[in-house]
């Protein structure tokens, strides 16, 4: 049990991380990624979302969908888990961070739609993870998820102090670098 959950923490936050291999969550990714304290906020309140909505999706998906032969309904049951999260989330943010929630703007009520948050939910099903290796894959891919945030916007406040030629600044050098990064993340691919 323990090798497995390993295998899957190294292999969502490394190897397959969401971002740089499987290339989901790129709205947010590039979007929120220009300041570190705003990719860090990000980064949270993505991994409370992630990991509560993989622990409630994968009960539902086992107690009900599949019991009612209902697994048609996956999808919309799982949007809906999501945007109750999101919601919740987006009110303690609110409440207790007004000045994180004003720099998240549109990007924090779009993690409902965000193609990473499903993408774990679904997967965890598809790869027939039991409850404990659920918790763990949407714990890891939150955390690759929020690494890649973080490094990104690191990378883009330190080009901020860099004289680039007018071509390359603001989108194309953040799709240039995170090109490169994903290269960089390539290079993991040996750990499993």
């Amino acid at each position: 049990m323990l090798n497995s959950i390993f295998v899957i923490l190294v292999s969502t936050i490394l190897v397959n991380n969401y971002v740089f291999a499987q290339f989901l969550g790129i709205c947010p990714f590039l979007g929120v990624s220009s300041k570190v304290d705003t990719a860090l906020g990000m980064g949270v309140a993505v991994t409370f979302v992630v990991v509560f909505a993989s622990a409630i999706t994968w009960i539902l998906q086992r107690f009900i969908l599949d019991t009612l032969g209902l697994e048609y309904l996956q999808t919309i049951v799982f949007i809906l888990v999501i945007a109750s999260l999101v919601q919740f989330v987006e009110m303690v943010i609110k409440k207790s961070s007004p000045a994180l929630y004003t720099a998240m703007g549109v990007y924090l009520p779009l993690i409902t739609t965000n193609c990473v948050v499903l993408g774990v939910t679904v997967l965890n099903i598809q790869n027939d993870y039991n409850f404990i290796e659920t918790l763990f894959s949407g714990f890891g891919a939150s955390v690759g998820f929020s690494i890649a945030l973080i490094l990104m916007a690191a990378l883009r406040e330190r080009l901020e102090l860099v004289d680039l030629p007018k071509a390359l600044q603001g989108v194309p050098i953040a799709l240039i670098s995170a090109g490169l990064m994903a290269m960089a993340f390539s290079g993991f691919s040996g750990l499993v």
